[in-house]
């Protein structure tokens, strides 16, 4: 309420990843991936907890993409970008 008071609209929490992707059948696997990453993956960050607590605030959420160039494997891309989440390959074996 603060904030409102002073005029603004809206702000960001940022983003909750991997929350979001369904592993339904036909996906890639990419997708079918990061959904048991953000169901399973909690040894290595809370998603699902940031996902409960950012809910509290009522978001509208909205999508966010990942672009792969062509010739990079989909799932180097999404094991950088896990290890950028958790702080560095230190962060991941840390947990």
């Amino acid at each position: 309420m603060h904030y409102k008071a002073q005029g603004y609209a809206r702000f960001s929490l940022g983003m909750v990843p991997l929350s979001g992707l369904q592993p339904r059948r036909g996906a890639p696997i990419t997708q079918r991936l990061g959904s048991m990453i953000f169901r399973r993956g909690e040894q290595l960050y809370n998603f699902q907890g940031l996902r409960r607590f950012k809910d509290k605030f009522q978001p509208d959420w909205e999508p966010r993409y990942m672009a792969v160039p062509a010739g990079l494997d989909p799932l180097v891309a999404l094991a950088d970008t896990a290890a950028l989440i958790a702080g560095g390959l230190t962060g991941l074996v840390k947990r």
